[in-house]
């Protein structure tokens, strides 16, 4: 059989129980990586399967890595031999590993496995922001917050999205700058059973308030404006980002929207120690790997796929050749169509 696939079957969690279910249905599974879209005109990036030897067992995956498709009459040899047991354990039963050269896959799994290499999961955690149910109308600018007389006690500063996240850190200086600019940054945050001042009431009751409180999030819940799981993290991190995701330190204490990711710290020596390492060569190579295209050129990283970012052991970084894990970082911009 033969079929065009999403490319996801190369690193979404979904595809991995139907590879399973080939290798062990078929002697010969192959799949045939293509970098340079099938349709020009879609957004959905396309790659090959093939399977023949229905009730046999495959030993491996053939993949054939290439950069356009050329039709033939013959498909294409493998360029690749994946091995089933290094699939499933060391790349969780992802394909798009193997799109960099061995000698790269090599060096990050020795780095997976080395006793002092940490993942971000083991130093904190990492989750959405509050789903507010209404952005336009819990969001309010200085502007609006003072015509509406909404005492501060009942504002708290927040990001809404990654776009306004700067490259460093979030400090006094950036909320005091989108203050100045007028953003829409301040979360009306209302707690269950507080007691609300007449101006809060009068808000709430306005027409964008009774509009707001129909919608779904906020009609299924008690009470409406009461917007759950507002919390300060330690750091925000992009949830999808061109050239790199980005790490930002939280020193405003400000909470951020389901549009970027809370990182809340577990082990603050570790993170002291690792986390101003975000944007080296092989961290950037590791959100590369944990993360997946996305439309656009973006890169996505879920929070599972976040936690499994790598923080390299000292003596793996001090080996790695930057020449080489830059060219990987390179070769993972292509596949996902990133231009620098």
């Amino acid at each position: 059989m033969a079929f065009v696939v999403p490319a996801e079957i190369g690193h979404a969690p979904y595809a991995a129980p139907l590879l399973d279910y080939l290798v062990g249905a078929f002697a010969t599974v192959h799949v045939i990586a293509v970098r340079e879209k099938l349709f020009p005109e879609l957004s959905e990036d396309c790659w090959l399967l093939y399977a023949e030897g229905f009730g046999g067992l495959a030993s491996h995956i053939d993949l054939t890595v290439c950069d356009r498709f050329k039709p033939a009459k013959t498909r294409p040899k493998p360029t690749v031999r994946v091995d089933l047991t290094e699939w499933r354990t060391i790349w969780s039963r992802r394909l798009r590993p193997y799109l960099l050269p061995a000698e790269l896959r090599t060096l990050y799994s020795c780095a997976a496995a080395h006793p002092e290499s940490r993942r971000l999961g083991e130093i904190a955690s990492v989750g959405i922001g509050y789903v507010s149910g209404d952005n336009s109308f819990f969001h309010l600018r200085p502007s609006e917050a003072k015509r509406w007389k909404i005492p501060g006690a009942f504002l708290h500063a927040s990001l809404r999205n990654g776009s306004a996240m700067p490259s460093q850190q979030i400090s006094r200086a950036t909320v005091e700058a989108w203050m100045r600019a007028d953003d829409p940054i301040l979360l009306l945050r209302l707690q269950r059973g507080q007691e609300l001042p007449q101006s809060v009431r009068a808000y709430l009751d306005s027409s964008a308030g009774l509009a707001a409180r129909q919608g779904y999030k906020c009609r299924n819940r008690t009470p409406w404006y009461a917007v759950p799981d507002v919390q300060t993290p330690d750091y925000v991190l992009s949830y999808m980002s061109g050239r790199t995701a980005n790490l930002v330190l939280n020193t405003a204490a400000v909470t951020c929207t389901n549009s970027v990711h809370a990182v809340r710290v577990r082990d603050p020596e570790a993170a002291g120690k690792l986390l101003p390492r975000w944007s080296s060569l092989f961290v950037r190579l590791s959100c590369e790997l944990e993360g997946h295209a996305l439309g656009g050129g973006m890169l996505k990283l879920e929070p599972r796929e976040a936690t499994q970012v790598l923080f390299a052991a000292d003596s793996i970084v001090e080996k790695a050749k930057s020449d080489i894990v830059e060219d990987g970082i390179r070769t993972l911009h292509r596949w996902r169509h990133y231009v620098d």
